[in-house]
């Protein structure tokens, strides 16, 4: 594991972490006025996909060594706020299925919660960091990520990324496929390229040379093989087309893995460097690439670029939030009652329920504004169909958990509790999502009647034991609102199958 600076001051500082199949990283920066200083770097070539089993389980050995590297990472992280920390896991971990098993360790190990994020979502922020790393401009860009696991290709211009698409192939993936055993011929190097070529077909047209300007490529894969060509000699700048020829001839003839030889290699990237040439010689060809620049910037600044954004409440959740109730014709008005009253109430039990961070605040507001998406579908089970849009929609900003955050809050907003959604959250996230959705639903339930006319000054208190709630309204205006009295009594029987006991 490399580090740069051992040491650095806490303030104002932010620390990324991506866990890729290949290797695990961690960027610390720190915020000078408005500028962000890269203070330290931290590499692990742990190779988290050369451990995924045929049954998606992570052998031991390699399990081991991944909880080693995070364990050190944490150690790292001490003194940085929480709020300023953001860790990801992608191809490799999206994975894994040992029923969270390796997760939770992986958290515990870290000292902070780790977020699966989609290969949409990789893209999207392999794009962030690419695009604060180049210089200003309004041309049409190609950016290309290829991890351990996984290629990531965007189609963006300026700071906005556009068409993006995660194809099922990295250096770990295809070297275990085609290069097993070490031998690197001239037949093995072409079967990868193809295999590589057959990944990138369906989408060739979105991204070939006619859609844009300038090609770029990040990750340790591009960026070792821009070391080696320009090393060698073959390309002064970037990675060229001819460049990339000389480099495979040049693994052909040393015939296997452990005997290549190249200036500017470094040694732990040996065993997974064909496969990673192979998916680049492949891409070259599909989308007619003849030049590309290399970036050093990538998902971990991205993700960097994006917490400092938070911190300034410039959350792309928001706008992603705001796109789906245009596309799906909320009604504003309504969710903008609800949330206002699902604030208040949040504001009365925050401190007793353990929900004082503005994350739970934001989460709660969103699924205000989305509550009822699902009745662009039908209005029979309105709820599951807007949960199956917020679980299964590119939404980005959004990590995997969050997006099943949102999902089952929406989900569970009517009629009666399923546990279902809760269970398939991270169990960090199951009893926060579960009070949460407590407020969202008598937020709805006090203003099903749609009605523009303020609600009076009711209370919300946690009534002796955490899970046992009353709501107080001013005297005799339940008598006359019958109706309202009606429906607390039948949420008061919902709540109460989920362990949560209503009085009014």
């Amino acid at each position: 594991m490399s580090s740069s600076t051992p040491e650095h001051t806490t303030e104002a500082s932010y620390a990324a972490i991506d866990l890729g199949s290949n290797s695990f990283h961690m960027v610390v920066g720190r915020l000078d006025k408005e500028r962000l200083v890269m203070v330290d770097r931290l590499r692990d070539p742990v190779r988290l996909g050369e451990g995924l089993q045929p049954d998606k389980s992570l052998d031991p050995v390699v399990a081991q060594r991944a909880l080693e590297c995070l364990e050190r990472f944490g150690q790292r992280l001490r003194g940085i706020p929480r709020e300023r920390i953001r860790a990801v896991g992608t191809n490799t971990m999206r994975q894994i299925n040992d029923g969270g098993a390796f997760l939770r360790g992986a958290e515990q190990a870290l000292g902070h919660p780790i977020e699966i994020i989609s290969g949409n979502e990789e893209a999207r922020l392999v794009y962030l960091g690419v695009a604060h790393g180049l210089a200003a401009g309004h041309e049409k860009r190609l950016v290309i990520d290829i991890g351990g696991g996984s290629t990531e290709i965007i189609l963006g211009q300026g700071m906005e990324p556009g068409q993006r698409d995660s194809l099922y192939m990295g250096c770990v993936s295809m070297s275990r496929l085609m290069f097993s055993d070490g031998r690197i011929s001239k037949d093995t190097m072409s079967s990868a390229m193809l295999r590589a070529a057959l990944e990138v077909r369906p989408v060739r047209q979105l991204y070939n040379a006619g859609h844009w300007q300038r090609a770029v490529g990040s990750s340790g894969t591009i960026r070792a093989i821009r070391s080696v060509v320009k090393a060698n000699g073959w390309s002064e700048e970037g990675v060229t087309a001819a460049s990339l020829k000389k480099l495979r001839k040049k693994l052909i003839k040393a015939g296997h893995v452990d005997k290549i030889e190249l200036d500017g290699l470094a040694d732990d990237r040996r065993p997974v460097f064909a496969g990673g040439v192979a998916v680049l010689s492949a891409l070259f060809d599909s989308l007619a690439i003849e030049k590309m620049q290399v970036s050093d910037m990538a998902l971990r600044e991205g993700l960097l670029y994006e917490l400092i954004g938070y911190s300034r409440h410039e959350d792309v959740r928001g706008r992603t939030v705001q796109s789906m109730g245009v596309r799906f014709g909320v009604d504003k008005a309504q969710a903008q009652r609800v949330e206002m009253t699902a604030t208040a109430l949040l504001s009365q039990v925050a401190r007793a329920w353990d929900l004082t961070g503005s994350e739970y605040a934001h989460m709660l507001g969103w699924a205000c504004q989305l509550h009822e998406i699902g009745l662009s579908i039908s209005h029979s089970g309105f709820h599951k169909h807007g949960a199956y849009i917020l679980a299964n929609a590119d939404l980005p900003g959004f990590s995997r958990p969050q997006q099943a955050m949102l999902a089952a809050l929406v989900y569970n907003h009517r009629r009666k509790f399923a546990d279902a959604p809760l269970r398939n959250l991270p169990d960090y996230l199951q009893r926060p999502t579960r009070l949460l959705t407590v407020l969202l639903r008598l937020s709805v339930l006090l203003h099903r009647g749609r009605s523009p006319d303020s609600k009076p000054m009711f209370y919300l208190d946690v009534d002796h034991e955490p899970d046992h709630l009353q709501v107080g309204f001013p005297d005799a205006w339940l008598d006359d609102h019958p109706l309202t009295r009606a429906e607390l009594e039948q949420e008061a029987s919902y709540l109460a199958n989920a362990g949560i006991r209503l009085r009014f």
